[in-house]
């Protein structure tokens, strides 16, 4: 999968090698985390890294990323941006980091880097969906500039905020 850069950040696809695999167990298994998804994976890391490889696969456009610093160390975390479930096309950013990344900026650095790139291919509009309560990440919403559009379960069986980002005009 295509590689983005930023200043701080590299963003590449995550792999089934052993270190990914633990990097995803470890962060997909901490309850601060979960307790804003909803729940664990119900599927095994390399089953997850499968799926994302999938989302890809059927539109390059998509991706789930592992947001790695460019100074070296173990993946802050994971980006992605993939349709909303039960959605008319709907395409969502989202970003789940490791508590050891937290409060560096790099979940909006990162959700940056995918938006530009989303946008310079041909996205209209870009989608977040935070659980009531997170307000890392509603902060990240907001400093991403995306609109807020209130409570919604249209996606998700759970209610969620929802946020709209719309390309920036030519």
């Amino acid at each position: 999968m295509e590689l983005l850069c930023t200043a701080r950040l590299r963003l590449r696809a995550w792999t089934t090698v052993d270190a990914d695999l633990a990097r995803l167990a470890d962060l997909y298994g901490r309850d601060e985390v979960t307790r804003w998804l909803g729940g664990p994976p119900t599927v095994s890391m390399r089953e997850l890294v499968e799926r994302w490889q999938r989302v890809h696969a059927l539109d390059p456009r998509h991706g789930c990323w592992a947001i790695e610093p460019v100074d070296g160390g173990r993946p802050a975390g994971t980006v992605l941006l993939k349709p909303l479930p039960n959605g008319v096309g709907e395409v969502e950013v989202g970003w789940h980091l490791h508590p050891d990344s937290w409060g560096r900026g790099y979940a909006t650095e990162a959700a940056r880097a995918v938006l530009d790139r989303a946008f310079g291919e041909g996205l209209v509009e870009v989608y977040a969906v935070v659980r009531p309560g997170n307000e890392p990440s509603l902060a990240v919403c907001r400093r991403l500039g995306m609109e807020p559009l209130g409570r919604t379960r249209r996606w998700y069986d759970t209610e969620l905020e929802a946020f709209r980002l719309s390309a920036p005009a030519d």
